[in-house]
């Protein structure tokens, strides 16, 4: 079969097909990447919109978990400026081979199965990115820094406070930064450079390691669990990246309320020239009536309040009826909180209604778990709790 070769340096892979168990909640019907954040955006358009900005205009999207808004949503590219005629975005599902099928079976599977789309442009450098973290980035600054270095893998990282490190992958190093150790969860981590979930290989060098790996019956065709110390037990050059920015994994239930949380302390995340992009959808403008009260938030177009809203972010259509109080919550788009309800401390799923007079979540300085109100396969509302 002929493929017209269109060279590119580096290209990116993205990982968004993951059901997200630790979102669950949320992810019923869709997957991590494509949950609502931060009122008008995605997950996935951090990751999107940091390679535009770094010069990286072709991304493949590896999708399995209940593809179809993410698809949609990402459609032809255009918002992040990714409808390219040569290069863009692709949408990569698992697909029928003449050897048979197979869903992805791993995060290095993903990437193995879809090694004729990264051949037909020949890249040098292979940028691999998870899709549900919070971030600005520069990618172009990592990879001149992983070709000054001449390294075979460069690993993003970002220091944890010591008493958080057991929750990430880690990366110990030595005094010149080479990766000389790395460690998923240590219940005793050695030091506090968590895996950003952010990785440049070298793609000759990574294209022989994720060979090796598929024909290994014992691998569990992981980057965290087999690649990355199949590289190191081969001696490969690896160093680790030190990013220093706002990075934040929303992957648990208690991390995505408290990212959305963290944008109404700084809302530079699209007012500077490192915009995020997002597909917008066309809602009329905000009505904050005359019995509304707003204090400390996000409220996106479409959105109309006649209660009290404190410290949370509302993505668009949400309306907040008379004598309704939410604070310090997430609320996602077309909710309906009806008169007299008080939503406190929680995170509203789409198209949720709160009835009159209900009482959701608990108080956050006591110490109570956030509140999720989440719609199953079948529309239904039900609430649950975080761990």
């Amino acid at each position: 079969m002929f493929i017209q070769k269109n060279y590119k340096e580096c290209i990116a892979m993205l990982l968004a097909g993951e059901q997200g168990s630790r979102l669950a909640a949320l992810t019923q019907t869709l997957a991590n990447p494509a949950v609502s954040f931060g009122g008008k955006y995605r997950i996935i358009d951090f990751a999107l919109s940091n390679c535009v900005h770094s010069g990286i205009d072709t991304v493949g999207v590896l999708t399995q978990y209940q593809p179809l808004l993410l698809n949609r949503y990402i459609g032809n590219g255009q918002p992040w400026d990714l409808d390219r005629i040569t290069g863009g975005v692709y949408i990569l599902p698992p697909y029928i081979r003449s050897s048979g099928a197979a869903w992805y079976s791993g995060t290095a599977n993903a990437i193995y199965q879809n090694m004729e789309f990264i051949e037909s442009y020949e890249p040098k450098y292979l940028l691999v990115l998870s899709g549900d973290h919070v971030y600005k980035m520069d990618y172009s600054a990592m990879l001149k820094f992983h070709q000054a270095m001449e390294a075979d893998c460069t690993v993003g990282v970002v220091e944890v406070p010591m008493s958080e490190a057991c929750q990430y992958g880690i990366m110990n190093t030595d005094s010149e930064g080479k990766i000389v150790e790395f460690e998923e969860k240590p219940k005793e981590p050695k030091s506090n450079l968590a895996s950003m979930g952010v990785y440049i290989f070298t793609w000759e060098i990574l294209k022989k390691y994720l060979t090796e790996d598929d024909n290994d019956p014992a691998s569990e065709n992981d980057f965290g669990k087999n690649i990355i110390p199949n590289m190191l037990a081969g001696g490969q050059n690896m160093l680790a990246y030190t990013f220093e920015g706002y990075w934040r994994d929303v992957g648990t239930l208690d991390s995505f309320h408290q990212a959305n949380m963290d944008m109404l302390e700084d809302i530079s995340f699209g007012r500077d020239d490192w915009s995020i992009y997002s597909r917008t959808v066309a809602t009329p403008p905000q009505v904050i009536g005359k019995t509304g009260k707003v204090s400390n938030c996000i409220v996106t177009s479409g959105c109309e309040i006649y209660g009290t809203v404190e410290n949370s972010v509302l993505s668009y259509n949400v309306v907040v009826e008379k004598g309704a109080v939410v604070r310090d919550s997430v609320v996602m788009a077309n909710t309906v909180i009806k008169r007299g309800a008080v939503v406190n401390y929680a995170i509203l799923d789409e198209m949720s209604v709160v009835e009159e007079n209900d009482k959701i979540g608990g108080d956050k300085e006591s110490g109570s778990p956030i509140t999720v109100v989440e719609r199953d396969l079948m529309g239904s509302i039900s609430y649950s709790f975080a761990d």
